[in-house]
């Protein structure tokens, strides 16, 4: 692959878009206006820390607002630029229309290294930043609403939460500026691990599809399948310990910032998180091979490899030699442009970022939509539901009596049955629904359509038909 250019993550988004609307009937002008970001604003300011003031820059950019309020989160590294902001804008907007999400999409980034700087230091530079950001309403219940992303987490959506509310006391929904936040600050259950959480049900839902499992030469269901992580922070983790625990996959490699676990016979997750926690990386971890140059072990054989970290770590210089026949990709942009055309050429079967890890900004908007309601999911109905199972329930222990040994109840039917819905399992159920229903869109165009190839294209076809759709509706 010498002499051929890798493109860019922002010329990856635009490659896969321009391939997408090349095969829609879109007028020119209305396919500029989807593609084109809207606005970004940078902003520079100064925060007194250790006796002197430090400068660090910031943006937020805005792609699509097809639909208000726009949507994104905001990211912590020392990497981040405009073009990288903006095109993580763009699969915002694309991403929201796929599953439904009634949010335009935009994106946010400070140029930072958060272990360079004690809590308290955090917090100021933190809420200076949200101060910057909600002055220009690029924080806002109604305009712009941020959550976590790489950097950041609970505890930094907290901090911009508050300071919205400090500058605008008299805004009622306040609460719904953010979201990611802390459950005790207007967060809502299952929010931490709803990335993780939806790549688990997008899988679920491609082994549904037998056909859709044939084309990756695979069989079966997830059960005894063979899976490789790469990044075990809050997505990756959760995605490999939920694949492990409940659907009998088999965890055989883990690749970390320090190198990579593997193990051909299945390794603890668990385990290996909490010594991530304890040690800081994975060197050392006594249960399975650690192996000094990580990437070597996204090229191992195995039938999942679940790319949960950083963006473009399957480029044209290893996609050759990737042996997984089907990726799921749980990070932004993990396979470049390049990469996807050598792995399609392949028959490799690739579910795309834009739905795959979806599962963040579905449960991000349920957060949004408690805050706007100001109560709790289940908090009306639930026990209401329990008093009518409890009726069923006694007809059965009725019957139960009267047919003696003839007929019996399950030992555990009658706890299990009773239990009304909480807020968690409200939000699991909802988030399942979404991935169900966006794939079966996606599918459905990429199974009756001759001249699409591949789920990414698919994917980016039902976005963008739906972008289209809301422009159009407002005269556009």
């Amino acid at each position: 692959m010498t002499g051929i250019k890798e493109p860019s993550f922002r010329e990856s988004v635009d490659l896969m878009f321009n391939r997408a609307a090349s095969l829609m009937d879109l007028p020119p002008g209305l396919e500029e206006k989807i593609r084109v970001c809207n606005a970004t604003y940078t902003v520079r300011f100064g925060v007194r820390l250790r006796g002197q003031i430090h400068t660090f820059t910031g943006y937020r950019s805005v792609h699509s607002e097809h639909m208000e309020p726009v949507k994104g989160g905001i990211r912590y590294a020392l990497a981040v630029n405009q073009d990288e902001v903006e095109a993580l804008a763009a699969l915002m907007t694309y991403k929201c229309a796929l599953v439904e999400a009634p949010f335009g999409g935009s994106k946010g980034g400070l140029c930072i290294d958060p272990r360079q700087y004690e809590e308290h230091e955090m917090e100021q530079i933190t809420r200076r930043f949200a101060y910057e950001l909600a002055k220009r309403d690029l924080i806002n219940p109604s305009q712009n609403v941020p959550a976590p992303d790489m950097g950041t987490g609970e505890r930094e959506m907290a901090w911009m939460a508050d300071q919205y509310a400090r500058m605008n006391t008299t805004d009622i929904n306040a609460r719904a500026c953010v979201t990611g936040k802390p459950l005790n600050a207007g967060g809502i259950a299952g929010r931490v691990e709803a990335t993780g959480r939806g790549i688990q049900y997008a899988l679920r839902e491609f082994f549904r599809n037998p056909e859709d499992v044939q084309k990756a030469g695979l069989s079966g269901s997830l059960d005894g399948k063979r899976v490789i992580v790469q990044g075990l922070g809050n997505v990756g983790y959760h995605a490999a310990k939920f694949l492990s625990e409940e659907d009998g996959s088999r965890v055989i490699g883990i690749i970390e910032w320090d190198g990579a676990l593997f193990n051909p016979d299945g390794i603890d997750v668990e385990a290996v998180r909490q010594w991530i926690v304890k040690h800081g990386g994975v060197k050392n971890y006594p249960d399975a091979t650690h192996t000094a140059e990580g990437g070597a072990v996204l090229e191992e054989k195995c039938d999942i490899l679940i790319p949960a970290a950083l963006e473009g770590v399957v480029n044209m210089s290893n996609a050759e030699r990737i042996k997984a026949p089907l990726i799921i990709e749980a990070a932004n942009g993990p396979v470049t442009a390049g990469a996807d055309e050598i792995l399609r050429k392949k028959g490799t079967v690739i579910i795309p970022d834009m739905y795959a890890n979806a599962g963040g900004v579905t449960v991000s908007y349920f957060e949004w939509v408690k805050n706007l309601s100001h109560i709790r999911f289940g908090r009306m109905q639930r026990r209401q539901e329990e008093a009518r199972h409890e009726l069923i329930v006694s007809e059965l222990q009725r019957l139960d009596r009267y047919l003696g040994d003839a007929w019996s109840m399950s030992p555990d039917f009658k706890s299990k049955y009773l239990k009304g819905a909480d807020e968690l399992e409200l939000v699991r159920s909802g988030l399942d629904d979404t991935m169900r229903i966006a794939y079966q869109a996606m599918s459905e165009v990429w199974h009756d359509r001759d001249d699409v190839e591949d789920l990414r294209t698919a994917a980016y076809i039902v976005a963008i038909d739906r972008v289209s759709k809301s422009y159009r509706a407002k005269g556009l």
